[in-house]
């Protein structure tokens, strides 16, 4: 066994918190730290700078982060209520709703492609938005 300084290795102990642990243990962590030491020499040496206009997905993986499992099930939960709360407009409603928000229509276009004035359409979008709201608290 040997004996390690647990402040060393974690930067929240602020005091000196000494435990045994196996010698497998202990190298695993030298291991470790050893390839961080490596890890940083060759990027001093290589003088790397990563760039995030290369498109390597480099900037993907900085700005959107691997989801956990939690966050996975929660984003499926949400969008089955938002196909159910749209499922349960009526046609027209329904239609609307999801022309502007789902295909990117603009108002107007969707009045033009139906035929009727762009202030009826906005307001069966704000009507069908209302009724959404209220089959989702619903639930």
């Amino acid at each position: 066994m040997i004996t390690i300084n647990l402040r060393k290795h974690y930067p929240w102990y602020t005091h000196d918190e000494f435990i045994e642990v196996p010698e497998e243990v202990y190298e695993a962590i030298r291991a470790g730290e050893r390839q961080e030491v490596a890890y940083k020499s060759r990027m001093y040496y290589h003088k790397a700078q990563y760039s995030l206009d290369v498109g390597d997905g480099i900037e993907n993986a900085a700005l959107y982060p691997e989801l956990t499992p939690e966050q996975l099930y929660e984003y499926k939960v949400t969008m089955q209520q938002l196909c159910n709360a749209l499922n349960s407009l009526p046609e027209t409603q329904g239609r609307r709703v999801d022309a502007h928000y789902l295909l990117g229509m603009k108002k107007v276009e969707i009045a033009q492609a139906e035929g009727v004035s762009d202030s009826s359409v906005c307001c069966s979008i704000k009507t069908g938005l209302r009724n959404m709201k209220k089959f989702i608290e619903n639930i």
